[in-house]
């Protein structure tokens, strides 16, 4: 397991694969219990997650109490939604919805106290210093613009959506799934070749696992929403003697 944001900033830089949990669920209980099974990183989903800002900082407290690092996936790009989480206890921020490197640079400065960005100084506890700055390609605009954004100075990685990419690239429905494939694999080899981290969501291991083996060093094992609705699910077959989903 990592145990800081410089660990996990070193080992992402050394090209070593770090696995993660991305947490949709609310509560530091939630955060405690995915911390104890040993990732070195837990991202709470502020932008599609069920928790509110107020309940970060226990999470945050949660998760790092239980050994592990939290990141903060941001509500949006916007100044203030990227600097909020780092003073309610994030070490680092996932940031969506960037469009291009333009925009990558003023995520990067958002998270920087001046000289070096103009990040705003709050009064709470509050997280990193140098908290780890991650930004997401999720559209055709970023794509279109990948080596530049790869080349964004202070950028700790780069974190691809396939979901809202494959909209906006117009690649959804299972027949243009290997096209998608292709286009994520393309994404890895690109920032590998421009030594920055990366990574690719994923909801199963073997996903994960998958992306790993490609270069990804930034790698999502699974969310917690799907993990426990497949984990019930398998549990409820068991249980009425079936082996595949069942429905009451």
């Amino acid at each position: 397991m990592a145990t800081s944001e410089v660990e996990l900033r070193r080992r992402w830089s050394a090209g070593q694969a770090c696995h993660g949990l991305w947490s949709l669920l609310p509560g530091p209980v939630t955060g405690e219990v995915l911390a104890r099974t040993g990732p070195d990183f837990v991202v709470v989903d502020l932008q599609h997650g069920a928790l509110g800002e107020a309940g970060l900082p226990g999470v945050a407290a949660a998760v790092t109490a239980a050994g592990s690092v939290p990141l903060v996936r941001t509500r949006s790009p916007a100044f203030a939604d990227v600097g909020r989480p780092l003073d309610l206890g994030a070490r680092g921020v996932v940031v969506p919805n960037v469009r291009d490197a333009a925009h990558a640079r003023e995520v990067v400065a958002a998270c920087r106290y001046a000289p070096a960005g103009s990040r705003s100084i709050g009064r709470l506890s509050g997280g990193a210093d140098q908290p780890l700055v991650v930004v997401m390609v999720e559209s055709a605009t970023a794509l279109d613009d990948l080596d530049a954004v790869l080349a964004v100075e202070g950028l700790d990685g780069v974190y691809v959506g396939p979901g809202d990419l494959s909209l906006s690239l117009g690649l959804t429905g299972d027949e243009r799934r290997g096209e998608l494939r292709g286009v994520l694999s393309s994404i890895v080899a690109r920032a590998r070749a421009a030594g920055v981290p990366v990574g690719v969501h994923a909801y199963s291991g073997e996903e994960a696992a998958g992306y790993a083996a490609e270069g990804a060093t930034i790698v999502t094992v699974a969310v917690d929403a799907v993990a426990l609705g497949e984990a019930v699910t398998h549990h409820l077959g068991v249980a009425r003697g079936r082996s595949g989903p069942d429905r009451p």
